[in-house]
């Protein structure tokens, strides 16, 4: 049997654009071709796009991936059995990054040396120290933790309400991008998706791209992030998260 690329892409949860990449690289090219010149992808070619998934997931580059699955001496045991121990090596690591993920949107409502009446200036009836407590016992003996608190604790008033109008800016700028239709793997959205990764970097801690996608998937998968972006604009979180997954597989 043979599928057509928006086949493979649904069933891979990856977009069209993806494959298309790791064709030119040479990652995974379709052993198939329609006359037209349209990709088709059999069975074999299934199961190296799962594989190459598997290593993604766990952070290698699409050039260590290939120098893994091109070995000779590897066979479909070998991956399996290679993925199971890397798999389990980084469970620790994964949670650890979950909780920094975490972070990302609650480094605010952390140290911060604002009065009650500066931070109702700057995030209204939103107080953000309501989750602090929550925040600290969850998280506090991380390092992810140590360093947000610390950093949230050095912003002034105006550091935050700069913080506050650059958000708002992307949040437009990011909602016109929607708006006009344009691929959430697209050039004009992906370059706000690296915004959005710099903008973390700049004011909470460094956010590589591994963090960022984990971040992009807790967008969808906890009901309070969804809500945030889902109010801005509806769409917009499942929006951003393809943004993101695909900012971090072109720049990686």
């Amino acid at each position: 049997m043979d599928h057509p690329v928006g086949e493979v892409a649904r069933l891979a949860g990856v977009t069209v654009r993806t494959l298309h990449h790791y064709d030119e690289i040479g990652l995974l090219s379709p052993r198939g071709r329609t006359h037209a010149g349209y990709r088709r992808y059999d069975d074999a070619d299934l199961t190296r796009l799962q594989q190459i998934l598997f290593y993604r997931e766990l952070g290698f580059s699409l050039e260590e991936i290939a120098a893994i699955l091109d070995d000779p001496a590897a066979d479909a045991t070998a991956h399996l059995r290679r993925q199971h121990e890397l798999l389990t090596a980084r469970i620790s690591r994964l949670q650890e990054m979950a909780a920094a993920v975490e972070l990302a949107l609650e480094a605010e409502k952390m140290g911060m040396s604002l009065t009650p009446e500066e931070r109702f200036e700057v995030f209204g009836d939103q107080d953000p120290q309501q989750y602090a407590e929550e925040t600290k016992q969850r998280w506090g003996g991380t390092d992810a933790y140590r360093e947000s608190a610390r950093r949230a604790g050095q912003h002034s008033k105006e550091d935050w309400l700069r913080i506050k109008a650059e958000n708002e800016d992307w949040n437009r700028r990011f909602t016109e991008v929607m708006a006009a239709g344009a691929a959430a793997d697209g050039p004009a959205a992906m370059a706000l998706a690296e915004e959005h990764r710099q903008h973390i970097c700049r004011w909470f801690y460094d956010c590589p791209y591994e963090m960022h996608t984990a971040l992009a998937d807790m967008y969808l998968a906890d009901a309070r992030f969804t809500e945030t972006y889902e109010k801005i604009r509806p769409g917009m979180a499942a929006y951003l998260a393809e943004a993101i997954h695909a900012n971090a597989i072109t720049s990686s």
